[in-house]
């Protein structure tokens, strides 16, 4: 007859966990799974800048690369709207659908 206070079995019948541990715990598995966002050197923003340039002015075609911590997110379009101010572009799909980027977040820009 096996004891309870042998080995580990004193904690193997007990698998309450509080909610505030698992929050916690749900949590920092989410951290571990995010990345740092790169820096970009200034030769790869001119790039950018100039892939959203001809977009804008030629309405080209270009796709996007936008920064997740999770997962970096694909998009393609043509670039109908710059906004200087707020330093954001509006991309436009082919299926008239439509979405503001951030040009901190984007991460590589081709046409």
């Amino acid at each position: 007859m096996s004891s309870k206070l042998a080995g580990n079995g004193l904690f193997e019948s007990s698998r309450m966990i509080l909610p505030e541990h698992r929050e916690a715990w749900l949590e920092h598995q989410a951290k571990a799974l995010e990345k740092e966002k790169p820096i970009l050197d200034e030769q790869e923003m001119q790039l950018i800048q100039g892939a959203i340039n001809d977009s804008f002015h030629q309405r080209l075609r270009i796709q996007i690369t936008e920064f997740d911590p999770i997962e970096d997110k694909m998009y393609e379009g043509v670039v109908s709207v710059v906004n200087t101010v707020r330093m954001e572009i509006k991309l436009v799909f082919p299926d008239k659908d439509w979405k503001y980027i951030k040009i901190a977040d984007i991460m590589s820009a081709t046409t």
